[in-house]
């Protein structure tokens, strides 16, 4: 193809083409290095700098107090969904877990095998089409943690504040959401995040945890799983994903530069404006979400009948908008507009819709 086409993919995502030209001109070779980032040790000089300005844009977009650690690890937010209750839900203890879509629920399942789970709150009866009041929750004022998803990528719905939890540390899964708007960090007492969607490539996992948590962890976990391992080792313990990592750095000075996390929500806002404007001008098209829990960064949909959505689905790749066939197990239509996707191709979806339903409506 001679040039780029607009991705909705949900993940691995949409990357900022600044982002994308940068490290092409610097793959083979970077500046006063004589090699790539491909091939440097990551015990390399080069490499702490590298490593150091990722986590210092991070600290500074997300306004990190010192008591937060940063990590850059592996095995995606699935491998958090044990690692946190390994490392955080002793055996005379149980722990809150709020499912508002698909990822909670792959997360409960995990922390069922470590140890006493409570759904404090699921809104699968609705076909998780919102996020839970504040009254709804049935919260364990002596549970070890809260867990719950800011943002459900499948089914398209987002927490606009978080839950009130009081003393008991909230942990969040924000691989979606993560670096769209700010956060009031005091409230987290852990944070993850796969960066396949805001902040890189696939096979890098922020970790942000609250040093007192660590004191909590308990004696003889594997090395690899417990959280003291790379806090200690600065996420070095073993070859971290080199490369990822200098893609996260080139993103966080790209959001630097935007204005940061307020400016980016702003934006975002308004991206995903348009979408659901669109949407809700016509019963041609029907929002997943209600409208007070509409992600701004998944925008699921249906059509009057499946039929018309695989056709959808199949002009839109025709017509350079790719990505947007609903997850297999809620089908529709589903466009992920990270931070890096451009207004414009928001514009160029819309105007796609207009014509199919006046062609099919």
């Amino acid at each position: 193809m001679s040039e780029r086409i607009h991705n909705f993919s949900a993940g691995p995502a949409v990357l900022p083409l600044a982002v994308l030209e940068e490290a092409q001109r610097d793959l083979v070779m970077l500046p006063g290095v004589g090699m790539s980032i491909l091939e440097i040790s990551h015990r390399s000089k080069t490499f702490d700098e590298i490593i150091g300005r990722a986590e210092s844009n991070l600290r500074e977009l997300l306004n990190l107090p010192d008591n937060y650690h940063v990590l850059f690890l592996q095995g995606g937010a699935s491998l958090q969904f044990s690692m946190i209750p390994m490392n955080f839900l002793p055996k005379d203890a149980s722990a809150d877990y709020i499912l508002t879509g698909s990822w909670g629920k792959k997360a409960l399942k995990e922390a069922k095998k470590a140890g006493a789970t409570n759904v404090a709150a699921t809104m699968a009866d609705g076909n998780f089409t919102r996020v839970p009041d504040q009254d709804e929750l049935k919260l364990d004022p002596e549970a070890a943690y809260v867990h719950f998803t800011s943002n459900e990528t499948i089914e398209g719905v987002e927490w606009k504040q978080e839950p009130e939890v009081g003393d008991v540390p909230l942990v969040c899964d924000a691989s979606s959401d993560i670096l769209s708007r700010p956060l009031p960090i005091e409230k987290y007492a852990l944070i993850y995040a796969g960066a396949q969607k805001n902040m890189g490539p696939s096979g890098v996992t922020l970790v942000i945890v609250r040093d007192d948590l660590l004191a909590r962890i308990p004696e003889g976990l594997h090395t690899m799983l417990d959280y003291r391992t790379h806090v200690e080792a600065k996420s070095l313990y073993n070859t971290p994903n080199t490369f990822g990592i200098y893609i996260i750095m080139l993103v966080t000075k790209w959001l630097q530069e935007k204005g940061g996390l307020e400016a980016m929500y702003a934006e975002n806002e308004a991206k995903a404006k348009i979408l659901y404007d669109a949407i809700d001008a016509t019963p041609f098209y029907r929002g997943h979400a209600d409208a007070d829990s509409r992600s701004l960064m998944n925008v699921t949909f249906r059509l009057p009948s499946e039929e018309l959505e695989k056709k959808f689905a199949v002009e839109a790749t025709a017509a350079g908008l790719d990505g947007l066939k609903g997850h297999r197990s809620v089908g529709g239509i589903r466009a992920s507009i990270y931070n890096a996707f451009p207004r414009a191709g928001v514009e160029a979806l819309v105007s796609f819709m207009k014509e199919f339903e006046r062609k099919n409506g």
